[in-house]
């Protein structure tokens, strides 16, 4: 686990681009992962706000991981996996054959991720730091892609996706769990902090290569669970 922490946190996800290089993708929203990249960020405090039975996601995690259908031997990518919320659902459903890559973009998250999952003996967890515009995971290398209250925070979301999609082998799913945001009835904290409601997601997704197969209906009221294919 040590191993590949050392080696994941020297991926070149976050490098610049290199001189001359096409002009790179405009941030959709200028500092929207501040307070997650600041050094000084306080983990023990992301797990009481992201770990409490008053956030949605968190009350429903068996019901979402389920329905994303991970099958014993399959690698599946947590993009923005916080603090870990869905790593054990992951990890025991694909197995100790399969691949769960915890990626995030906070260095204090993915050590957070390595300590906890070699705590807990999940030896198929790798821990990886990605990037602002890439995910940083091998290309064709996995079955399932998940985000989970994670693609409002993609700053260059067109370059974000197409990493996704070559990390995905073909056939494999893509899977965007986000907040509604319905101006009029989403909160306002919902509104001022999420940019793009669902149907605008959806264009960007499907834009970048992606079919939408459904929305999982799952009881959800704040969020909602969309599934893709990269065929």
């Amino acid at each position: 686990m040590r191993i590949f922490l050392a080696l994941a946190l020297l991926l070149p996800a976050c490098s610049a681009p290199p001189a001359g290089a096409a002009p790179t993708e405009a941030s959709v929203k200028p500092g929207i992962n501040d307070d997650f990249t600041n050094p000084s960020l306080d983990v023990d405090a992301m797990v009481r706000r992201f770990e409490g039975e008053s956030r949605e996601i968190f009350a429903k995690r068996t019901a979402i991981a389920r329905a994303v259908g991970l099958q014993p031997g399959q690698t599946v990518a947590d993009v923005g996996a916080g603090t870990g919320v869905f790593v054990d659902h992951f990890a025991a459903d694909v197995g100790p054959t399969g691949v769960v890559y915890a990626v995030e973009i906070a260095p204090k998250f993915v050590l957070h991720l390595a300590e906890r999952a070699q705590r807990r003996g999940q030896t198929q967890v790798r821990a990886v730091l990605g990037g602002e515009r890439e995910p940083g995971l091998p290309e064709a290398s996995c079955d399932a892609v998940f985000t989970s209250d994670t693609y409002h925070h993609f700053e260059y979301p067109r370059a974000t996706l197409a990493g996704i999609h070559r990390a995905l082998r073909p056939g494999g799913q893509f899977v965007v769990v986000d907040f509604e945001r319905i101006p009029g009835v989403s909160r306002e904290w919902t509104l001022g902090h999420v940019r793009a409601g669902k149907q605008e997601v959806i264009a960007e997704v499907t834009a970048a290569g992606f079919r939408l197969v459904e929305e999982v209906p799952l009881g959800l009221t704040e969020n909602y669970f969309l599934r893709f294919r990269r065929d």
